[in-house]
């Protein structure tokens, strides 16, 4: 009999040892997110997979997608089975925003592009030139894809942005079996927020070690452009924009624009205004804020000439009459794209250093403009 109770015990305990073997290779275990600025972005790396999260991809969002990005065709753990399931490395890809182009050409796998819709807005050199051989196709309007030009080029993935959760057209997409991932760098507050997006795409490639080097070089090159103006106790007064239809929109004080004057030791007068996007003012309320202020950054205007023929009332700012007045929208690509809008969330770091230039020439004597054309 004690023999007997012997073996069960120990048959007994041979089986939950088994289990709990078991349970333990089971368990998953993720790196912790290396996210430091984006705030719609989470990235997490298991063994053989990765968890992407991409929160407040529109504004007032509720949703949140989650994305499992799969290496080596590893089987994934039940938990997240019921997530988009990526195989990377990606090989082919098409995107929709311009300002993805630069991520890629950055991580050297802007060849893994195959569509683009409206390739004329593209001004990145690297790009432009497999446009030229015909290796990006184009896939109609960004507000009007070419369903069946995507379907026959069957991307691994397409990447794209929504502005509302109303967009039957990529619902049309993934149906038909293409597989979306939503992007949200567009979303992003804060200059280093918007170029931390390159890790999605280290991810997504296979260039998660290229995506971290490029990202912490440019935090530091932004940094260090931070310290030029550390001490600098002058802040000049600044003026952003220019009517539009008799509405002149001033980018509120939480809104990325904003941002920059504060970090490059700028006075930017509608600071106190809430909100990320911008406030419609008539120009005489304009007038009455800015018209002492010390540099004006307006949009696409190339010369004081034409500021003037398309509203004489420019002329009675200060910044008019001293010649203070920039651009970021003057330089375009061979296509028309405005380069500023493309590279600029990619590289704050000379974003920063533009306007560090315009705002305080004195300590950025030999530095030449990358964006900003100071106009005559």
């Amino acid at each position: 009999m004690n023999r007997f109770y012997l073996l069960i015990f120990t048959f007994l305990s041979l089986f939950l040892f088994n289990c709990k073997k078991e349970t333990s290779t089971n368990e998953i275990t993720l790196a912790k997110n290396n996210i430091k600025y984006a705030k719609s972005l989470s990235i997490e790396e298991g063994t053989d997979f990765t968890i992407v999260k991409v929160s407040n991809p529109w504004p007032n969002a509720k949703e949140t997608f989650t994305y499992v990005l799969r290496k080596n065709n590893s089987k994934i753990p039940s938990t997240y089975s019921k997530f988009p399931v990526i195989d990377v490395p990606l090989k082919t890809s098409i995107v929709t925003s311009t300002t993805i182009i630069p991520f890629l050409e950055q991580l050297g796998v802007e060849n893994r592009l195959i569509g683009f819709p409206h390739t004329d807005y593209i001004s990145s050199e690297k790009t432009r030139v497999l446009i030229d051989q015909k290796k990006i196709v184009n896939v109609g309007q960004n507000e009007n894809l070419n369903v069946e030009k995507i379907i026959e080029l069957n991307p691994d993935v397409l990447v794209s942005f929504c502005v509302d959760n109303v967009n039957p057209t990529l619902k049309n997409l993934d149906q038909n079996g293409i597989k979306i991932v939503i992007q949200a760098d567009w979303m992003e507050q804060t200059p280093l927020g918007k170029a931390e997006w390159i890790k999605l795409y280290g991810a997504l490639f296979g260039k998660e070690k290229e995506a971290n080097d490029i990202f912490n070089s440019i935090e530091k090159n932004y940094n260090d452009a931070l310290a030029i103006v550390k001490n600098q106790k002058k802040q000049p007064t600044i003026l952003l924009g220019s009517l539009y239809q008799d509405q002149w929109f001033v980018p509120n004080g939480n809104s990325w624009l904003a941002y920059y004057m504060k970090d490059a030791k700028g006075e930017y007068l509608w600071k106190q205004t809430e909100g990320t996007g911008s406030t419609p003012l008539g120009f005489e309320k304009v007038l009455e804020t800015a018209h002492a202020a010390d540099k004006w950054i307006t949009s696409s205007f190339t010369s004081l000439n034409d500021m003037k023929t398309a509203n004489p009332n420019y002329a009675a700012f200060d910044a008019f009459k001293k010649g203070e007045i920039y651009s970021f929208e003057v330089k375009t690509g061979k296509t028309g794209g405005v380069i500023y809008y493309e590279q600029s969330p990619s590289r704050p770091d000379l974003v920063m250093k533009d306007f560090i230039k315009i705002l305080h020439p004195e300590l950025m004597k030999d530095y030449e403009f990358t964006f900003a054309t100071k106009i005559k």
